[in-house]
């Protein structure tokens, strides 16, 4: 490969990946469009944690959900 062949691939590489990057950002802020339009549809009465409960467990004794006592 020539010079100007290793600049032309060079300048198709990063118009490739600023594409993906913009790509992404798109995405991402429709994702972030949706949830909020879901929680704002719902209305007051369900808070956002119901909707969309976080996934980490500070604690491994915490549990979701009614808990029986041992027998």
């Amino acid at each position: 490969m020539n010079k100007k062949q290793q600049q032309r691939l060079l300048i198709v590489g990063i118009a490739a990946f600023a594409a993906g990057l913009a790509t992404a950002e798109l995405l991402k802020q429709k994702g972030i469009r949706t949830k909020l339009s879901k929680i704002a549809e719902e209305g007051y009465e369900t808070a956002h944690d119901i909707l969309f409960p976080d996934k980490h467990i500070p604690e491994k004794k915490l549990h979701f959900g009614p808990v029986l006592p041992d027998l």
